[in-house]
């Protein structure tokens, strides 16, 4: 079942049960959108970095999971999961 997801620039979001969480990070550049990848969190620790992808790509994988990007722009993005 897809769901659009709207995140802006510090929201999260859980790609499902065993999954990882994406934080939308906003845009270093005007061709640059950037993805935070939590990997666990645990009394407030856990580690991530930063995935960067071109603005026209539309179609991404984060742990495992495909997502369409529908629009980005320095504020918000919306994803297809």
């Amino acid at each position: 079942m897809e769901s659009t997801v709207v995140l802006s620039v510090g929201d999260i979001y859980h790609l499902g049960t065993g999954k990882d969480r994406i934080v939308y990070a906003g845009m270093p550049s005007d061709k640059i959108y950037s993805i935070v990848q939590k990997k666990w969190e645990f009394f407030y620790r856990g580690y991530s970095w930063n995935l960067f992808f071109p603005k026209g790509q539309s179609e991404i994988r984060v742990d495992g999971i495909n997502l369409l990007v529908e629009e980005v722009n320095a504020q918000q993005i919306i994803l297809r999961v």
